[in-house]
């Protein structure tokens, strides 16, 4: 059985869910604007450098604890 990691919920329709499949990690990301995206990543740096680049500084002003809480659930990955 694969391990699964809910990073955030806010409702049914945005959430982030990363299921760890021995080495790869599959990140999926449902919101109410784009639907359902998939990614797929061979080790947890690739998952960090996704992970910067999608949860960037500046789209969090305001809401900083939240991006970091985000940043800290992907890091327990």
């Amino acid at each position: 059985m694969f391990k699964k990691h809910q990073i955030y919920k806010t409702d049914k329709y945005n959430m982030l869910t990363v299921e760890v499949q021995g080495k790869t990690l599959i990140v999926r990301e449902i919101s109410d604007q784009w639907g359902e995206e998939c990614h797929t990543f061979v080790s947890r740096p690739q998952l960090m450098h996704w992970a910067e680049n999608r949860f960037r500084p500046e789209d969090y002003v305001g809401r900083e604890e939240e991006r970091q809480s985000i940043m800290d659930a992907l890091r327990e990955v």
